[in-house]
């Protein structure tokens, strides 16, 4: 079984997200790369040395500069004649263009999997990762997104693939390229960082979140998330999410900081290796799945813990 894999990168660099999903990919048959994108010839030959890659397909042109799902995903799907299974990264780009790829090849993209059974079977989360559903696809093709924080990182190291140069890239004219606003930071990747420090609606104002949390994820050299809630009060952007319809997390270390924990957040960060819960509200749902809970007042306990650190 042949498997083409989307590489997601920004900056000349391969995300993480793409390196979980070549181990899924590994795990049903040979592993292929798709490197869309312009100028990225640097791109493709570190995408060739990744642990476990056979061909690296490198379509360089102007139209996928910015990766526009409505001009990567024809192509993808051009490619697709030759290959069994298309895998992409569960993230914002790869659930963009894994719905197109499964619309022109006429079958049932299979979302979000958290385990390959079979060449035709995976599993994969149901309401809100409550349940674990196991599917089958009888598809000539398939269509999957990987959840990375399921699967180890593949090494970006060790491999010896093949580059081959990609023809047939055009502007579909359905889209184009406006700008983009991205937020900067020099803490790390939300979905890629160690350690997360999260905080929730309980901070009560914008200026409140930023003064504690903030600072104690500097001291942790984490990444700063929130809840939806924190979220949808204007406390923290958008992209600093964590839930269902957020980023899933798994980090080594994940604090939540007055977070009470509905279903919605548990979804995004409970495969979490450690969960510190900080909720004055003994009673909160956090506590259910936290293995370290501080019960009290988070504008007297944070600032303790920073100072500490």
């Amino acid at each position: 079984m042949k498997t083409l894999v989307l590489v997601e990168h920004e900056g000349g660099q391969i995300k993480d997200a793409t390196l979980a999903a070549v181990t899924a990919a590994a795990q049903l048959g040979e592993v292929h790369l798709l490197v869309a994108g312009a100028n990225v010839g640097a791109v493709g030959d570190a995408a060739a040395k990744i642990a476990g890659v056979g061909k690296v397909h490198v379509a360089d042109d102007s139209s996928l500069e910015h990766a526009l799902a409505e001009n990567v995903a024809p192509l993808a799907a051009r490619l697709m004649a030759d290959h069994d299974a298309f895998v992409v990264p569960a993230t914002t780009t790869g659930k963009n263009i894994a719905p197109r790829v499964a619309a022109l090849l006429d079958v049932m993209q299979i979302t979000d999997i958290l385990s390959v059974e079979s060449e035709d079977t995976y599993t994969r989360p149901i309401y809100a990762g409550n349940a674990i559903a196991t599917v089958q696809s009888s598809d000539a093709k398939k269509v999957i997104t990987v959840r990375g924080t399921a699967f180890d990182k593949a090494a970006r190291e060790g491999g010896s693939g093949t580059v081959e140069q990609v023809g047939g890239a055009a502007d579909s004219g359905q889209s184009s390229f406006v700008g983009m606003e991205a937020a900067k930071s020099g803490r790390p990747e939300l979905t890629s960082a160690k350690i997360v420090v999260s905080g929730g609606r309980a901070l009560g104002s914008a200026e409140q979140f930023h003064a504690l949390i903030d600072p104690l994820a500097d001291k942790l050299g984490a990444a700063v998330g929130a809840s939806r809630a924190a979220v949808d009060a204007g406390y923290a952007p958008n992209d600093y999410q964590v839930g269902q319809t957020g980023k899933i997390v798994a980090p080594e270390v994940y604090v939540a900081v007055g977070i009470s924990g509905a279903i919605q957040h548990l979804a995004g960060m409970k495969d979490s290796k450690v969960i510190v819960a900080i909720n004055k509200d003994e009673e909160a749902p956090i506590f259910q799945v936290a293995d370290i809970g501080l019960v009290g007042d988070l504008f007297k306990i944070v600032p303790e813990l920073t100072e500490k650190l």
